[in-house]
């Protein structure tokens, strides 16, 4: 879940939404709970290796513990680390992004997309964790580009040439007072899009984003700022009361519930 997916209000909503997708997809799923800390990402960022070592050593011990291979995670930071660094400390899992595990279940018909449709014009912002460390830049892409009626545009700057949010390398916990901040530089970016919905695959993404939003006047009616499980489960939700009244209607003959037409 991460440390955003646990304590950051607007990040709980995206592991709610994915946990609400992986039932609909009837993956059998568990999270750690109180046994789960921070991956140590942040203080190997800002240069604390002591900190980040003692974590992740105190992680792979609990992982290794539980017979964990397989690990699901929604925030790039703890995706890079967990599979990229956290072998170097004998810690030997499978990490798949969320998006790469949403693409997965999408394609293999495991996530029924039927009737999921979102009439508006979105653009993604590519996660610097995500995308030019790891060169996951598809699979957001895919997942959102399944919705029908949604209108996929790109910023100016995106995949390998995309900008960061603003929060990389430990400045989420930071406060920027020299020029424009740039949070703000990217979403207004973002919003010369002419978008109305901007789709995240990151904690820290998400929060700079939203902000970065927010300080131009603009609110969720006229521009929703959301990580991409978030508007995919909007999406699918949308679809549920056409389905429900189709039924309802249906069942109104005097054939109803025998199966017949």
């Amino acid at each position: 879940m991460g440390c955003a997916g646990s304590f950051d209000d607007k990040n709980k909503k995206v592991t709610q939404s994915m946990a609400r997708l992986l039932q609909r997809a009837s993956v059998s799923f568990a999270i750690l709970g109180p046994a789960e800390n921070c991956t140590g990402d942040p203080a190997r960022r800002s240069g604390n290796e002591y900190i980040f070592q003692m974590l992740a050593m105190q992680n792979i011990e609990t992982l290794d513990g539980m017979g964990v291979r397989k690990i699901i995670t929604q925030c790039p930071h703890c995706f890079n680390t967990l599979g990229n660094e956290y072998p170097q400390l004998g810690g030997h899992y499978e990490v798949v992004h969320h998006s790469q595990f949403l693409e997965e279940l999408i394609e293999s018909g495991r996530l029924d997309m039927t009737g999921a449709r979102l009439d508006e014009r979105i653009v993604y912002h590519d996660a610097c964790y995500l995308g030019r460390h790891n060169d996951v830049y598809t699979a957001p892409r895919n997942v959102i580009g399944t919705l029908a009626g949604i209108e996929i545009v790109e910023a100016g700057r995106n995949g390998t040439k995309s900008m960061c949010c603003g929060a990389g390398g430990a400045r989420m916990f930071m406060e920027e007072n020299t020029g424009k901040q740039i949070n703000v530089e990217r979403s207004q970016e973002l919003l010369s899009t002419g978008a109305t919905r901007i789709a995240t695959a990151c904690p820290f993404c998400y929060i700079m984003v939203d902000d970065g939003v927010k300080s131009q006047g603009v609110e969720d009616d006229d521009v929703k700022v959301g990580d991409l499980a978030m508007h995919l489960l909007e999406a699918l939700e949308n679809a549920e009361p056409v389905a429900v009244t189709a039924n309802a209607g249906a069942s109104d003959g005097p054939d109803a519930g025998s199966g017949s037409d």
